[in-house]
């Protein structure tokens, strides 16, 4: 069960709020919340009720399916900060590839430390990037005191930050660290295959022990991204899953598919 308040839907804002907002059994909505849906022609609706509708949203027939990517904590660092953490010059060192293009594993790891506590042996993935964004499950908020917001890669902004320690240096970061929001990974054609374009949402459901809909799966396009469905550890635990596992395609913008 959920309380949704007008807090959480302007959190929702910026990566988009379905229409309908679909609400599961069990879930309440502050008066607040639905007064802010309602000024912006945003329908609640139950699960149940949508289901028992026709959809005017169809896929273009059989069930389609996404694989899934299980994303334990990492951190992305800038070129600068990989220079603090690792010596001037330093270059990362792939591991292993990732699913997405150009995306890899490096060998080399941090601690991240927060107000409560600390975790060792944090793998960074590569290359370096603009900004340094260090991603984070709920859980680990817990562990070292941290609070991150749901967000978007790339989306730091009003985030909080920790520090970040190796042998050879150490960073403190203002900003930047996150708990990733869900979201699948598309190429232009595979976006033409699945009817969507960057910034739908897909609805999603898993085909494990632990059933589970996420209803809001963020979808981001281009040229160099291979198809992959991310959800972080608690995510992936809580739904029992396991990355090479594959999620079913049941709707997108809110709307299921019929038959």
């Amino acid at each position: 069960m959920a309380v949704i308040t007008e807090a959480s839907l302007r959190a929702m804002h910026k990566t988009g709020i379905p229409n309908p907002f679909l609400l599961e059994k069990g879930d309440k909505i502050t008066p607040a919340a639905a007064d802010f849906l309602k000024g912006r022609g945003i329908q609640v609706k139950s699960f149940e009720e949508q289901q028992q509708q026709p959809s005017t949203n169809q896929t273009a027939g059989a069930v389609q399916e996404i694989p899934l990517g299980v994303s334990n904590r990492h951190v992305h660092l800038s070129p600068a900060d990989v220079e603090k953490l690792f010596g001037a010059g330093h270059q990362l060192t792939p591991m292993r590839d990732l699913s997405q293009p150009g995306q890899f594993a490096c060998q080399e790891t941090v601690t991240i430390v927060g107000p409560k506590g600390s975790i060792h042996g944090v793998r960074i993935l590569g290359p370096a990037r603009g900004a340094t964004q260090v991603e984070i499950s709920r859980t680990d908020g817990f562990t070292l005191g941290v609070h991150a917001p749901v967000r978007m890669s790339g989306d730091i902004e009003g985030t909080p930050g920790l520090v970040l320690v190796t042998a050879k240096g150490t960073v403190v970061l203002d900003k930047g660290v996150i708990v990733a929001k869900r979201h699948v990974h598309m190429s232009p054609a595979d976006a033409e295959q699945f009817q969507v374009k960057d910034g739908d949402t897909l609805i999603l459901a898993t085909q494990s022990d632990r059933p589970v809909i996420y209803p809001d799966v963020v979808v981001r396009v281009h040229p160099q991204f291979a198809l992959d469905f991310h959800v972080d550890l608690d995510e992936g635990n809580a739904a029992n899953l396991k990355t090479g596992d594959r999620v079913k395609v049941i709707g997108k913008n809110g709307q299921f598919y019929s038959g």
